[in-house]
């Protein structure tokens, strides 16, 4: 196998420096290509002395560029959002992992498969935002889009273990019944509503099973991240979303089924480690020695199964709305959560009115039912000042 040469796109964060470690085991197979981060320079140097790219890029065009300024000559240094966009448009990566988090993960997975380019998504609000357009633009560009979520990654290695080569996850689907996405139920599955009133910033970032960042930790913990979820699934597997449900299942093992119209049921099942779906989505779909955990076979293990409370959890059946609505639903969705988020965590909101105000937030705005990407982006900005005010009230 020739080496593959990665973009990596948010190589900072927990999902980037899982990536790196991926790459780093896999004996010269990947090699890091570009290496981009929001603003950490001072990690960005660290890690181009140690891996080598062609190029590295800092978003933010505030952020210290001076560490920078030690590294090697060949390497080409860019700056702000318009380089970055520029950057994973070129063709000299065969893989590009977006691991970035937020609504920006939508513009960049927009330049990635407008060039026809091979897109790791490991960022949820890009399809949740904009799934409508990507998988058109996937479709028209002939790129390809491999799902890094834990979830969508068992989704699809389950339903391309019938194939020989990775396709468009949507066309993999014709006789599949549901999907079945599973969730940890957080660190929250056992409160009551009174309790969740008082959940306290620390308490929801107690994740029981997952390292992850802040965010996508609060976001497990109401639900939230799972309504995402079922927004992606809809556009990246074409089905409609009465095929899409959840179970709880708190030792995170199994990470999501297919079922199919004859009754089969697949799973994908591992330790949790997030090296394991970064390495399929970088190799696109071969397998190899990998560096994430593995099973202890001699050792006792029990899987346990729920379902999940929709009437705890409003953010659920918010995400089913919003999955079959599609159009806007799902960008204004997830700004609103966004900011809701930051809320919280500043003190701001009480944890159980996230999805409080997430609802009010999508109720308000005009709905249209096929946007464009700069109708996306106007909105995404629209939803963000509307929750901003209203949580300020």
């Amino acid at each position: 196998m020739s080496t593959r040469t990665i973009a990596v796109i948010g190589a900072t964060g927990s999902i980037g420096t899982s990536a790196l470690d991926v790459i780093a085991h896999s004996q010269g197979a990947l090699r890091v290509g570009a290496l981009a981060v929001k603003r950490s320079t001072k990690e960005l140097t660290s890690l181009a002395l140690r891996f080598h790219p062609e190029v590295v890029a800092v978003a933010d065009e505030t952020a210290d560029l001076t560490p920078l300024e030690s590294l090697p000559s060949e390497i080409e240094v860019v700056v702000g959002a318009r380089g970055l966009e520029e950057l994973v448009r070129r063709p000299t990566w065969d893989v590009t992992l977006l691991s970035v988090v937020g609504s920006v993960g939508l513009t960049l997975a927009w330049n990635v498969l407008d060039v026809g380019g091979t897109l790791a998504l490991a960022n949820k609000e890009a399809l949740v935002s904009g799934g409508a357009i990507l998988m058109d633009l996937l479709r028209r560009k002939g790129g390809v889009l491999i799902p890094v979520d834990s979830e969508h990654s068992a989704i699809y290695q389950c339903l391309l273990s019938r194939r020989s080569t990775p396709r468009s996850p949507e066309i993999l689907s014709a006789d599949v019944s549901r999907l079945i996405l599973t969730a940890s139920g957080g660190p929250f599955r056992t409160w009551s509503a009174e309790e969740l009133r008082h959940a306290t910033v620390s308490d929801a970032l107690r994740h029981p099973t997952w390292q992850m960042g802040a965010k996508v930790t609060i976001d497990s913990a109401s639900m939230m991240n799972k309504a995402l979820e079922l927004i992606e699934a809809r556009w990246l597997f074409g089905l409609d979303v009465d095929k899409l449900s959840v179970v709880i299942h708190p030792q995170s093992i199994v990470h999501s089924m297919v079922e199919f119209v004859d009754g089969a049921v697949l799973a994908q099942l591992s330790p949790p480690d997030m090296r394991l779906p970064i390495q399929f989505a970088l190799y696109e779909g071969r397998r190899a020695s990998s560096p994430a955990r593995k099973f202890d076979w001699t050792s006792a293990c029990q899987l346990e199964f729920y379902p999940p409370d929709m009437t705890r959890f409003p953010a659920l059946a918010l995400g089913l709305e919003a999955a079959r609505a599609g159009g806007t639903s799902g960008a204004v969705l997830n700004a609103a959560n966004e900011v809701a988020v930051a809320a919280f965590q500043r003190g701001k909101l009480r944890f159980d009115q996230i999805a409080h105000v997430c609802r009010e937030i999508v109720q308000r705005h005009e709905y249209q039912e096929r946007p464009t990407l700069d109708t996306i982006l106007t909105l995404d900005a629209w939803a963000r000042k509307e929750t901003e005010q209203w949580i300020s009230q």
